[in-house]
């Protein structure tokens, strides 16, 4: 049921249509519903904030890579730029989900 709601009702999908399919499946109000999404956002993000990762059965990993200091090279100026190293967030699709997209 909630395949068919995507297909026809969102061609792309952002967090108010998740909240708007929340509210469609567990009733309650779109303000109970926009909460819930919130919570999970909330929770994803600060555990990726502490450097752990968010493992979600079917659906993927979150997690946080490392990325070491290094050199680059400014296109327009050809002028060597170093870059700091940061942490980036990264998503791995579990096998599940790879297959239903196929």
């Amino acid at each position: 049921m909630v395949e068919s709601i995507i297909k026809i009702t969102f061609k792309n999908m952002n967090k108010q249509a998740l909240a708007e399919l929340v509210h469609g499946k567990l009733g309650g109000t779109k303000v109970q519903a926009e909460e819930i999404v919130d919570s999970l956002f909330d929770a994803i993000i600060g555990t990726m904030k502490k450097g752990g990762e968010v493992s979600i059965a079917g659906f993927g990993i979150f997690s946080v890579k490392a990325r070491a200091a290094r050199m680059a090279r400014n296109p327009k100026t050809g002028e060597q730029v170093k870059v700091a190293a940061k942490k980036v967030p990264k998503f791995r699709a579990a096998k599940a989900l790879k297959d239903s997209v196929a």
